[in-house]
Order: structure tokens, then sequence, then C-alpha cells
């Protein structure tokens, strides 16, 4: 009897492919406008979003190679490191925290400083980094702030300081909070001696930071949106119990009241900073 079905020669059916996975990291979400964004458009446009302007956290390598002629920035006290002196303990200890940000920065604290060049103009550069512990501002930022200003007064060179901090390094206690003063008086000594100094406010901009030497520039920048202040937004409200401006804190808002000269876009940043050390030199 002849079968009721004859088997084909050749399968009808396809055969199963296996499912190409996407390599991870290669779309991100943007923190501002929660809108996805491919890897490559970001880094091309300076980690700025192309959707909303939203200008991301860059390394200080990127900061550096934004602001510098290629090459030319000399880093000074690469080896300081910060010590324990209250001896902080907590969910992990201070010495601990240190070494894990030194691990996952590549730096040893949370200021790179130096001497640079930017069209042939020296100039001295100190760039914080986020990544260090908030680029919160112990012994060794202040007394590297420090050592730059006299640098910069030393050579009769204009200081330029790129700042992004969460404020005072709670784990030094007094120790931090006397780095207001001292870099305040860093700064003091440079503009009495006739030179220029230009403070580019990055986000965030907090705390003794801010109510110090990055409030203290002959000119401020600020990058577009970047949240600037003393205490946050959430803490000024409880305190005072006040209805808080729209867009308080913001870098528009402080321009609009004065506090701040300029708010230039990240891409326009090495452009305004050249005329500017033109114009002051």
């Amino acid at each position: 009897m002849a079968p009721l079905f004859k088997k084909p020669k050749y399968s009808t059916i396809k055969g199963v492919t296996t499912k190409k996975e996407i390599p991870e990291g290669l779309w991100l979400k943007c923190e501002s406008c929660n809108e996805v964004v491919h890897k490559d458009d970001l880094e091309s446009n300076l980690n700025v979003c192309p959707k909303c302007d939203f200008h991301n956290p860059i390394t200080w390598q990127e900061r550096v190679e934004l602001l510098t002629d290629s090459g030319s920035f000399k880093p000074q006290d690469v080896d300081m490191s910060s010590v324990d002196p209250l001896k902080f303990t907590g969910t992990a200890s201070y010495k601990d925290k240190i070494a894990e940000n030194q691990t996952k920065s590549g730096i040893r604290d949370a200021v790179v400083c130096g001497a640079a060049t930017l069209d042939e103009r020296p100039f001295a550069l100190g760039v914080m980094e986020f990544r260090f512990l908030g680029a919160s501002m112990g012994s060794v930022v202040g007394e590297k702030v420090t050592r730059l200003a006299e640098l910069a007064t030393d050579r009769r060179v204009p200081l330029v300081l790129v700042t992004a901090s969460g404020g005072a390094r709670m784990y030094e206690g007094l120790y931090s909070l006397m780095q207001m003063a001292k870099t305040s008086g860093a700064v003091g000594r440079h503009h009495g001696a006739g030179l220029p100094y230009i403070v580019i406010m990055s986000h965030p901009t907090t705390g003794g930071v801010t109510a110090s030497f990055a409030s203290l520039g002959d000119i401020i920048m600020a990058e577009p949106g970047a949240l600037i202040g003393f205490a946050g937004p959430r803490v000024i409200k409880q305190t005072t119990q006040a209805t808080l401006p729209e867009g308080f804190q913001t870098a528009e808002f402080l321009k609009s009241k004065g506090f701040i000269d300029r708010i230039v876009a990240r891409k326009n940043l090495r452009q305004e900073l050249s005329l500017l050390l033109g114009y002051l030199s």
C-alpha cells in the first residue's frame, strides 16, 4: 500500500539560525530625556546628548584633551595621596575607599593639575574628576589646587580650573573644611599679582568647592544645565520651608542672577578659553 503522505526530498522548513546578540553598552539611555542614544553618537558629540543637549560628565583625560594643545599638559604632584588622620570607619574604611577609587579612576585623588598651553599660550590647568569619591575636596585636593595657584603666580600665567564636586570630604572632617580657606588664599595671591583666573563649572559643582575657589574666578563660565550651589535644593527647602524658584541652582538661573558670566556649550569651550587667554594674558 502506498503511503498517504510522501516525504519531500527537501525540507520546506528553513534552518533555524542563531539569534544575533547585540553587544552590551552600544546603546545608552540619556538620564535627562530618557531617549536611547548610540554610544558612538554620544562620543562623537563630546558626550553631549544629541537629542536634548544634556552634558554628561567626561573624564579628566577628555577634558585635558579638549582644552590644551596636544602633548602640552605636564602634570604635577601626581603621586600625592590622601591619608586617614581621623581613622574613619563606616560600612567601609576611608583607606579602603581611597584604594577602591584609585583603582577605578586611575588617579591618586580627585583633581589633576599641571602646566599646559592652548594655541601656544601657557597657563596652569586643574581638572576635577567626579569619578573619584564625587570629586570631594579633602586635604590632597586642597593642597594640589593651592600648589597649582602658586605655580601660576610664580610663572605669571593664567590659572584655569574646571570644577565638579559633591563638596567637602566628610572622611577628613575639619581637615577638609580648612582647604576652603587655603585654596582661597592662594587664589587671592594670584589675583594680587594681577593675573587672570578662569573657572569652568561643570555638572555638578556644589558644597565647599562652590563656597571657595570655584566662585572666585575673574571670569566664571559654566556648561549648560550644570547644577551649581552649596547645599542641595532638597536640604534648602526642608530647612527654610520655602518654595524654590523654577530652575533653582542651574547654570542658567545663576547667570540670570549675575553669579555666572557665560554659559558655554562643551563644543565651544576650547575656542572660548583660547579667546579669553588671548584677551587676558
